[in-house]
């Protein structure tokens, strides 16, 4: 019997294009510590879950208490932004339809807090697709390779029999790291800085099928 495969999705920037909500969801709570934040600031931590995120910016880990009451109110106001004002990526629906037909096993596996990734997931209509939902919200973050570790055990698929598709350059580097094949999109980093990626593509409807199992 074959080997199970799977393809592990990022959410933010490979499924959905969430950035701008994420952006003001961000300098709206910020703003409240004063704690400056731009777009550079936004493009240099998007894709990291919020420890990271607050430790870059205010230069040392955030103790437990500011860390759960800022994650908080950003993610609470970006779910409020969530309804009418997402919508998937061009190529995703046809390639989550096409791998769940041909037996390929899909998973999203995104920095993300699990009730963001539910909310995005059930805004878009995919869940029936998805055989796990996993978040690294309380892990250790990309570029550490555990959440894919961890999305990879919940599915029963040898990492070596994953796929990731990341947008982030912490994200390609994790998927490196979990000794899994990569694709990158560049939908908010250009292909110069996903060099790491097995393949950098400018949109998912770029892909074939053998793209995601090359040997």
């Amino acid at each position: 019997m074959a080997s199970k495969r799977a393809v592990l999705w990022d959410m933010d920037g490979v499924l959905v294009d969430s950035g701008e909500l994420h952006y003001q969801a961000w300098r709206e709570t910020l703003s409240e510590f004063s704690i400056p934040f731009d777009r550079h600031k936004f493009r240099q931590t998007f894709g990291m879950n919020n420890a990271r995120i607050l430790t870059i910016l205010r230069g040392t880990p955030p103790e437990d208490d500011f860390l759960n009451m800022v994650s908080a109110r950003k993610e609470s106001r970006f779910r409020d932004l969530i309804p009418g004002n997402l919508q998937l990526l061009p190529g995703t629906l046809n390639w989550l339809k096409r791998l769940q037909e041909e037996g390929i096993l899909q998973a999203v596996a995104s920095s993300a807090p699990q009730a963001n990734i539910e909310a995005i997931v059930d805004e878009l209509g995919i869940r029936h697709y998805l055989s796990a939902m996993v978040s690294a919200d309380r892990m250790s973050g990309k570029p550490d390779p555990t959440i894919f570790l961890e999305t990879a055990r919940q599915l029963g698929v040898q990492p070596g029999q994953c796929v990731v598709v990341e947008d982030a350059v912490a994200g390609v580097i994790a998927a490196r790291q979990a000794g899994m094949r990569c694709i990158a999109v560049s939908t908010t980093h250009p292909k110069t800085e996903l060099t790491a990626a097995d393949m950098a593509v400018d949109s998912l409807e770029e892909l074939s099928l053998s793209d995601f199992f090359a040997n």
